[in-house]
């Protein structure tokens, strides 16, 4: 590598971030890597597929390809953004910079709505897999969902190495498990080997319907819970933080996460309707386990159910991770509670960890309570927090290509092509989303209690406006 290009690579000057201070590096770079596929394969393909098939059909895949297009344009600002200034802050550091406190106060909180609720998707998820062996059937819902909420608390406070470690394995297993699944999936086409007395191929698709069996209508409808299943590709920009050279190892990183989409999203997606009916799956069951049961090998279904369980684990052990650390960056400029600030002597912020878990405490109860809907309702409020936070990186990308034109910058060598159309066409495309949301009944729940979403969040910053302090932060990075 010649000294110019790693003249490019050096970060930009921006404002320091208080919050960032204490961290050990200790991510290297196979722990990145396999964060970002982490954070690109998770609950919403193992879990969320099944149900997204019986509704919108092969054209699922469509929708996936959609969806991952515009979170790949997402991922790649938040990567310009991170080369221009690493932080374990992430999109709130950047808001803190490019919005004011305003903007990392309500980046912050959404972050957190996002990845709570999908901490109670991610347990009540658990729960869903376990049930699979009939050694866990007698035990209910919600104790189960409770037991895998203290087992990933407990590993998650003993330091980021352990974080980073677990993510590796956890990382492995999925993408081991989905590339055996499509190899034995197309070994399965090609040689017509029947499945529950049907034979796999194309011709599936065409004698149930086409690739629209149900209309246009239905596909759009899902995005919105396709969106669900990229939450965690942000995960990168928190974890960059606690990686030593976050300029070599995040671009390829980020630009991997796009084969990754297709062919991990798409392409399973694909073989799953080549292989059985798409009216086949349900949301009860996990697709892939719908596949090898109805081969008829018990033990790989038993198999694939552990690793769409570890999935979820993965899940729930990344949004402890990242409402952490994100909530600390909050804490110490005024506006989160000071005990999210506060480290162990690991390094770990438990206090922000421990906040989240009380949330997906509640989440217990929701398994108490609904346990056929808890999924499907955490879902679609998982979405509005997540939509939010892809809105909010955009947003802090259009101000800093608006100040590095103006020459208050220079942008690295690693940008997002098409600025500042890319980013229009995305926040379009997310507004689009949450205006989607209403032509389902519980997005449409969910839609009813934004008003109420809005309305605390403008409370709370009443309540926090008065300590916000920005002293430490008006450092500059030297």
């Amino acid at each position: 590598m010649t000294d110019h290009t790693l003249r490019r690579q050096e970060p930009d000057t921006g404002s320091a971030d208080a919050g960032d201070a204490g961290y050990s590096k200790a991510l290297k770079a196979r722990h990145i890597n396999m964060i970002a596929i982490g954070g690109a394969i998770g609950t919403g393909l193992f879990l969320g597929a099944g149900g997204r098939l019986a509704q919108a059909g092969p054209a699922l895949a469509v929708a996936y390809a959609v969806c991952g297009l515009f979170a790949f344009f997402v991922v790649r600002a938040l990567g310009e953004l991170i080369l221009h200034r690493p932080s374990s802050g992430a999109f709130v550091s950047y808001a803190r910079e490019f919005l004011g406190e305003k903007g990392a106060y309500v980046a912050g909180w959404m972050h957190f709505l996002n990845w709570s609720t999908t901490g109670i998707a991610d347990i009540t998820a658990i729960a869903l897999y376990a049930h699979f062996w009939s050694f866990f059937t007698a035990i209910p819902q919600w104790v189960l969902a409770l037991i895998a909420l203290a087992v990933v608390l407990a590993l998650n406070m003993v330091s980021v190495r352990l974080f980073g470690e677990m993510e590796f394995w956890f990382a492995i297993v999925k993408v081991t498990a989905l590339v055996a699944f499509m190899v034995i999936g197309i070994v399965l086409v090609v040689t017509q080997q029947p499945i529950g007395g049907t034979m796999p191929g194309p011709g599936l698709i065409a004698d149930n319907g086409g690739m629209f069996p149900s209309g246009l209508l239905p596909v759009v409808i899902v995005m919105q819970g396709v969106v669900f299943a990229y939450a965690g590709i942000e995960l990168v920009g928190v974890a960059a933080g606690e990686t030593a050279h976050p300029e070599k190892v995040m671009p390829k990183a980020i630009n991997s996460i796009m084969w990754r989409i297709g062919t991990f999203y798409v392409g399973s997606v694909v073989l799953l309707v080549m292989l059985m009916p798409w009216s086949s799956y349900s949301k009860a069951e996990s697709p892939f386990v719908t596949v090898l049961s109805n081969l008829g090998v018990p033990a790989a279904a038993d198999v694939m159910n552990l690793v769409v369980l570890t999935a979820a684990m993965s899940s729930l052990n990344s949004g402890l991770y990242s409402t952490g650390r994100i909530l600390r960056s909050m804490a110490i400029a005024g506006s989160a509670p000071k005990f999210t600030g506060v480290m162990n002597a690991s390094q770990v912020p438990y206090g922000g960890i421990l906040l989240t878990s009380a949330v997906c405490v509640l989440g217990v109860g929701l398994n108490y309570a609904v346990p056929g809907e808890a999924f499907e309702i955490v879902l679609n409020f998982a979405a509005i927090g997540i939509l939010a936070t892809w809105a909010i990186i955009m947003l802090c990308h259009l101000v800093y290509v608006r100040q590095a034109n103006a020459g208050h910058h220079t942008r690295p060598f690693f940008r997002l092509p098409g600025s500042p159309v890319t980013e229009i066409i995305t926040l379009a495309f997310l507004a689009a989303v949450v205006v989607l949301m209403g032509f389902d009944d519980i997005g449409r729940l969910t839609l009813l209690s934004l008003p109420a979403i809005v309305l605390t969040l403008v409370a709370g910053w009443y309540c926090v406006r008065k300590r916000i302090d920005m002293r430490q932060f008006d450092e500059e990075v030297s």
